[in-house]
């Protein structure tokens, strides 16, 4: 990325969001970026393809100017995850958003049910939403009906796990690998494994590795993107 042409003309950059940061941020951070070192319009198009929970870190694709058309495109890839699960405890939001509702035993769980488990949840599953997600109800997102302790009906939706391996057995945690197609919940995922096993789980770590071909391994932190282009303005 060297001129304005070639950024509103499109560019696709591969960032590794930090933990904490909204994608809503990230995004912020490199349009800052990227208008401080070419002078561009205020409105000079830049989007993400597909969000991140804040407690989640990992690749984030920014597209610029005219490839922002491809969004679409980029957010129906596979996505690769790796994180951890708490077996034997549930949050409400499936996660650390919320603090602990309900504990369940583990003395039941071993190395044999956790594989045999995991069988369930390949190829195509309904899963529910969490109750603290971003999706609308009745015109109001799924988290602010939750915060304001309202419960809505949330209706299932079919998505495929292609790939779902266990990396790591340290009850109560397990560390895992899954790829899965668009518009997957990893959270529901943890929250439904723990169900599975006749006990409770939330995740308690989320990156994500992998959209299609692209990979976290050359992706770039909002910071270092920023010095990247402060120092290719300080070369000329």
């Amino acid at each position: 990325m060297k001129t304005a042409e070639e950024v509103l003309n499109g560019q696709v950059m591969l960032i590794d969001k930090p933990l904490t940061w909204s994608s809503f941020q990230a995004v912020n951070k490199l349009k800052y970026s990227i208008k401080r070192r070419f002078d561009l319009p205020k409105k000079f198009k830049i989007g993400h393809a597909g969000t991140l929970d804040p407690l989640a870190s990992g690749l984030l694709i920014i597209c610029t100017g005219k490839f922002t058309k491809k969004i679409t495109e980029i957010q129906a890839q596979p996505k690769e995850y790796t994180g951890t699960f708490f077996i034997g405890a549930t949050t409400p939001s499936y996660d650390l958003e919320t603090e602990i509702d309900q504990t369940y035993p583990i003395t039941h769980i071993d190395d044999v049910l956790i594989h045999q488990t995991v069988v369930q949840f390949l190829g195509e599953i309904d899963q529910k939403p969490p109750v603290f997600s971003a999706i609308k109800k009745d015109g109001v997102r799924l988290y602010e009906h939750a915060r304001a302790g309202v419960e809505v009906e949330i209706t299932s939706r079919k998505t495929t796990i292609y790939e779902f391996e266990i990396t790591r057995i340290a009850l109560p945690e397990i560390d895992f690998r899954v790829v899965c197609s668009k518009g997957t919940y990893i959270r529901s995922l943890a929250y439904d494994f723990g169900k599975a096993m006749q006990s409770g789980s939330h995740l308690t770590a989320l990156r994500r590795t992998k959209i299609g071909d692209y990979k976290v391994e050359n992706a770039l932190t909002p910071e270092e993107f920023e010095k990247v282009i402060l120092n290719s303005e300080a070369a000329e």
